[in-house]
């Protein structure tokens, strides 16, 4: 394992995470890894698949080019014409996004008749 490039992922994912004002578990969940794989990720101790990198570049809003250290290299265009990444969520609708993701599609059905109930009033 290239231990350099493994910690340059790590910093920078945490940097973007944080930036998004995301939990480990936060990133974990919408990349389908487990919190503490993810943890050892963010660590350098461990390098992403490619799958996984991919993952992580569109769930943190970020290109491969900066996640793996090339941007700060002056590698990449200028990142100024793209969007800003979306204003992150608050944590209370980031934890009611996790259990609705638990919900079978029945469930889901029925949440979003009383969300659509909730917002006529």
């Amino acid at each position: 394992m290239d231990k350099k490039l493994a910690t340059t992922i790590g910093a920078s994912a945490r940097v973007a995470r944080g930036r998004m004002e995301l939990t480990q578990a936060d990133v974990a969940e919408r990349i389908d890894v487990a919190t503490e794989v993810y943890g050892r990720l963010e660590r350098g101790g461990m390098l992403p698949s490619v799958q996984t990198l991919m993952k992580l570049c569109h769930e943190l809003h970020v290109s491969a080019d900066e996640l793996l250290g090339l941007a700060a290299q002056g590698v990449t265009p200028s990142r100024s014409s793209e969007a800003p990444p979306p204003t992150p969520e608050r944590p209370e609708v980031r934890r009611l996004l996790r259990s609705v993701r638990q919900l079978d599609p029945a469930q889901v059905k029925l949440l979003g008749l009383v969300a659509n109930a909730l917002t006529r009033r």
